[in-house]
């Protein structure tokens, strides 16, 4: 569990991390469609789930913080199909578990909320693949972790519900990239966390399922 799998440009399936219910995992395996087999590939270089994975823009995949099975992790690093090795990246300036990761239109990286072993975060950060660094944005108008954010399309990212440490949240806010501002907009019709979200051909973003207590 709190693995993640990531669809490559070569259509292979990149399963990373997770925890097998004793240890958390820095395993890494590909999966190949047109022959239905499974291959390993190289270990991460720090073990962890509860992280993202985004596949950049370049085609490398980003990894991104979660819990190592002691603490939360900062730590960054990318995955090269091309050579099937992990380099590490700059740290993240939080620590974070339960965040989420979007791949903006402007190639960059949006990394929202999560947990950071102490409470529950509002700060946002972006990650800029050609300089490998990260810059703060502006915070979310709400802490939450366990939400979900969904690219529309006009660019702008849909965060929505979450946990805040104390409940379930009902809200959603939005993130303009071209301002790096959050706003607010309309509270779902139930609070959830542990939800999925996605974005429809018409443009809508279906909300299903979660957690309310």
């Amino acid at each position: 569990e709190g693995h993640t799998a990531s669809v490559l440009t070569n259509g292979k399936v990149l399963v990373a991390g997770g925890w097998n219910s004793s240890y958390a995992l820095d395993s890494v395996e590909l999966y190949d469609p047109s022959t239905e087999t499974w291959t390993t590939t190289s270990n991460m270089n720090n073990v962890r789930y509860g992280h993202t994975a985004s596949v950049l823009t370049n085609g490398k995949v980003l990894v991104v913080g979660g819990w190592n099975g002691s603490y939360i992790l900062d730590s960054a690093e990318l995955y090269d199909p091309s050579t099937e090795t992990w380099t590490t990246t700059s740290n993240m300036n939080n620590a974070r578990y339960g965040h989420t990761a979007s791949i903006l239109t402007n190639g960059k990286e949006l990394v929202a909320g999560g947990w950071n072993n102490s409470y529950v975060l509002d700060s946002a950060e972006l990650y800029d693949p050609s300089t490998g660094t990260w810059t703060t944005t502006s915070n979310m108008n709400t802490a939450r972790y366990y939400h979900t954010a969904s690219i529309l399309t006009n660019g702008k990212v849909l965060v929505a519900g979450g946990w805040n440490g104390t409940y379930a949240l009902d809200s959603a806010e939005l993130y303009d990239s071209s301002t790096g501002t959050w706003t607010t907009t309309s509270n779902m019709n139930n609070a959830r966390y542990g939800h999925t979200a996605s974005v429809l051909t018409n443009g809508k973003v279906l909300v299903a399922g979660g957690w309310n207590s």
